[in-house]
């Protein structure tokens, strides 16, 4: 899964994101916040407006979020942050799997 965070598909972004997950007690819906200190989008964006969203590109097409904020220290970006919600149990099942292989991360049950 390539994860992009700018207009310009085909940029990587370097920085490796945390990623916190909340699911909802139904399992009906869930979010993925996605944190990124001094992300390189900034260093590699002309312009912090060009930065319309968060893409993740997979074999089925593209999971996009538009909730994009950055937080800015002395008036220099420092931290973006963006949210994708997945709102079927099917999203929540895609977005782990593929996120997950892309990674190399797995579950194990204690």
């Amino acid at each position: 899964m390539w994860i992009g965070t700018n207009n310009h598909h085909g940029t990587d972004e370097q920085t490796i994101p945390d990623v916190r997950l909340t699911k909802s007690r139904d399992d009906s819906n869930g979010v993925a916040i996605f944190t990124l200190e001094q992300a390189s989008v900034f260093e590699s964006s002309a312009e912090l407006w060009d930065i319309t969203g968060l893409y993740m590109i997979d074999d089925e097409g593209v999971l996009l979020s538009v909730d994009v904020s950055a937080k800015f220290v002395n008036g220099k970006p420092a931290r973006k942050e963006a949210k994708y919600v997945m709102r079927t149990p099917r999203d929540w099942d895609r977005f782990m799997e593929r996120y997950s292989q892309a990674n190399g991360l797995q579950f194990v049950k204690n």
